[in-house]
């Protein structure tokens, strides 16, 4: 992997991100550029520091930063959150009554699965979103696309591959789906990805381009991190940040971020969902993860939409006054699955 550890968050060594605007003042330290549906990406000339000309693109007045590399939880960390492991088939019968509500899964893409064979919105899937199958994180998509669906029966879902079989990606790619995502933007977005920033502020074109998109829910992951750090989309303030409870759904997953910042929390161990069919696993596996959690929140606000239009239907589900809140955790979502 292209990566570089800067400050306890990783870059793209040797990019930044910028608008056309910043082009002509960045040209002296610049090699090459990549420009692409409302990204630039500056591959920059040997030696230059991008975080010094993040900096100075900021200092005047440029949205800028490094390309930050942005990774599915679980991955880096240990603990139970760290891999699958084989499940006996689990019991899933998909809802009778078809929800009008569309959940938006950008991740690693889907592969082909029992539980949505059928399905109008599979059959539209583009193959080029299909789950890579070999990699760390291979299956994650898969794995919450089970989790959204049982939370919200009916509802369909439209996934994009931003992440590769090992669970990483980086800031470019995101942005530039989530600027695709404009035309026809989902109700709610689920983000089970994340990333820590050089200098702990909102990530600027990243946060521009879920601003954009004014009408969606957008949930995301508080990051496997154990630590307050803001972790990033979830720490951004229209974003609904979700930690991790642990199986009894009474405590902290031991691995969670929390903070000031997380909004909801949901159950993250544990959690039986579908996947692969590949060496030991046949279709099903259990992990844990604030990835997972963050599904399940994001599906009981699907699942509460049918009726209401997204933005209601998650004030509800999230309302302080009606359901109990954890500290550092936010609304606390109860689920059986």
């Amino acid at each position: 992997m292209d990566l570089q550890s800067v400050g306890e968050s990783l870059i793209r060594p040797g990019q930044i991100l910028t608008d056309r605007s910043a082009l002509s003042v960045a040209a002296r330290w610049t090699q090459a550029v990549a420009d692409a549906d409302g990204v630039c990406v500056i591959h920059l000339s040997p030696g230059v520091d991008p975080i010094e000309i993040t900096m100075d693109l900021r200092e005047h007045g440029f949205r800028a930063s490094p390309n930050h590399v942005l990774a599915g939880q679980p991955l880096f960390w240990g603990g139970p959150a760290s891999r699958p492991f084989p499940s006996p088939p689990v019991p899933y019968k998909p809802g009778r009554a078809r929800s009008p509500v569309v959940v938006g899964l950008l991740d690693t893409g889907i592969a082909e699965h029992p539980w949505w064979a059928d399905s109008d919105w599979y059959e539209e899937q583009p193959r080029d979103d299909a789950e890579l199958l070999e990699g760390r994180q291979a299956g994650h998509g898969t794995f919450l696309a089970g989790l959204l669906l049982r939370q919200a029966p009916g509802a369909g879902l439209r996934v994009w591959r931003v992440l590769d079989g090992d669970g990483v990606g980086d800031e470019a790619g995101v942005v530039r789906a989530l600027n695709r995502l404009r035309e026809r933007p989902p109700p709610i977005l689920n983000l089970s990805f994340g990333c820590h920033t050089f200098d702990d502020r909102p990530p600027p074109l990243l946060d521009d381009a879920l601003r954009a998109l004014p009408d969606t829910v957008t949930v995301a992951c508080a990051g496997n991190t154990a630590t307050d750090r803001p972790f990033w989309p979830a720490a951004l303030p229209d974003v609904v940040g979700v930690a991790a409870v642990d199986a009894t759904q009474e405590r902290r997953a031991p691995f969670s971020a929390y903070g000031s910042w997380v909004n909801a929390c949901a159950r993250g161990e544990w959690l039986a969902s579908s996947f692969l069919e590949r060496d030991e696993f046949a279709g099903y596996a259990v992990w844990s993860g604030t990835s997972f959690a963050t599904a399940l929140v994001a599906g009981a606000i699907a699942d509460a939409a049918k009726d209401l239009p997204a933005k209601e239907a998650a004030g509800r589900v999230l309302d302080p006054e009606t359901t109990r809140q954890i500290p550092d955790l936010g609304v606390l979502i109860r689920s059986s699955l």
